[in-house]
């Protein structure tokens, strides 16, 4: 079993060799940064799809205010005309939709509600991602920094062990 332990490890060091080889950070920060922007995206688009739902809330409340309007009215006229049961009626039936009317004022509250919230989280997100952009490109200069300084230290290691060689022949 210790072979195959052994064996097993030998595998993992040499793939984690190779993928630390072919993985360039940059590329890892640039997707990470991508990523989040999507999910800022998914924010935005949620927030715009709450804005409608909160549009049509309004505008079902609206319809709704006018024809309680026009019950009132229903129900003035029949009284007028010394019909009471057909006002009764229009008098009902605007009840009716003075508990829809209030329905959808609770329901516009809770929407509203909603749409503030992911308001805060859009800014809360934008502002998240802004700061990690610039940590981002900070990071990948700095990378590139080292990455040209180690090659520079390789080229002069190769230089000086060229000199030496080149010093050694003369002698």
């Amino acid at each position: 079993m210790s072979v195959m332990k052994r064996l097993s490890g030998i595998v993992q060091a040499k793939a984690n060799k190779a993928l630390d080889k072919a993985e360039n950070p940059a590329d890892m920060l640039d997707l990470s940064y991508e990523k989040q922007a999507e999910n800022l995206q998914k924010v935005r688009r949620a927030l715009a799809d709450v804005a409608t739902a909160k549009k049509r809330l309004e505008l079902q409340a609206t319809e709704l205010q006018a024809q309680a309007t026009k019950l009132q009215d229903q129900a003035k006229q029949a009284l007028g005309q010394g019909q009471e049961d057909l006002a009764r009626q229009a008098l009902t039936r605007r009840a009716g939709l003075a508990d829809q009317l209030a329905d959808l004022g609770t329901q516009h509250a809770q929407v509203e509600a909603q749409q503030q919230q992911l308001e805060t989280t859009a800014t809360r997100l934008s502002t998240q991602i802004e700061a990690f952009r610039t940590k981002k490109e900070t990071l990948k200069a700095t990378y590139t920094a080292s990455k040209a300084q180690a090659s520079i230290g390789e080229a002069v290691s190769g230089i000086s062990e060229s000199m030496t060689d080149a010093g050694m022949t003369l002698d």
